[in-house]
């Protein structure tokens, strides 16, 4: 405890508390997200978490930029793997709702928190929510959906309002799994529904 608070004077209690309630999202969702919870589990004083996070609600807010940043990264890792593909505009945006499911499916806690908190996605500022590139998911997406009109596969009369239209689909899965009828699905199952739902989305639009 003593070392714990030293260390803690030298600036790395937020970092612990911001640690503590993404492994309190990871276990159970938003809803398990208590300040005072995270305060016990950095080992430390209730008081002395409000120097960082002055509410429950704005350890949350941290809570959630970490859980984009982590789906943000988790997008960038499947972007890779595409660009090694022949028609890499394609790839690219099927790789972002694949890693987006796959996500929800491996992360369902962080996934919930990352979305079911008041917050902008599309917010481009907050560099707390961005993966390695500096972009956030939201941003990853339309980057995708740009090099399918630079690739000639997207029209680009299409092209305003595509985000909502891919996202749409691709959420609608994801939470269909997680907490709807489709959760009693089998992870292949889903998986195969997933692939259609993302050739889907290349397709229509």
């Amino acid at each position: 405890m003593d070392a714990a608070r030293h260390s803690y004077h030298h600036g790395d209690l937020r970092r612990a508390l911001l640690e503590a309630g993404i492994a309190l999202a990871r276990e159970g969702g938003p809803e398990a997200v208590v300040l005072r919870e995270a305060t016990r589990r950095a080992g430390v004083v209730p008081n002395a978490a409000y120097r960082h996070f002055a509410s429950r609600d704005a350890l949350l807010q941290a809570v959630r930029a970490a859980a984009l940043a982590a789906l943000a990264v988790a997008m960038e890792k499947e972007l890779a793997r595409a660009r090694k593909q022949p028609d890499v505009a394609r790839a690219s945006l099927r790789a972002i709702g694949i890693a987006y499911l796959r996500f929800a499916d491996r992360e369902p806690g962080l996934f919930r928190t990352a979305f079911s908190v008041t917050g902008d996605p599309e917010t481009a500022g907050d560099p707390e929510t961005a993966g390695r590139s500096g972009m956030n998911p939201f941003q990853l997406l339309g980057a995708a959906l740009d090099q399918m009109v630079a690739a000639g596969a997207l029209p680009a009369a299409q092209r305003p309002g595509a985000e909502y239209l891919a996202w749409s689909a691709v959420h609608g899965l994801a939470m269909l799994a997680l907490e709807g009828p489709l959760r009693r699905m089998t992870r292949n199952q889903i998986q195969e529904i997933g692939r259609r739902v993302v050739a889907m989305v290349d397709k229509g639009l």
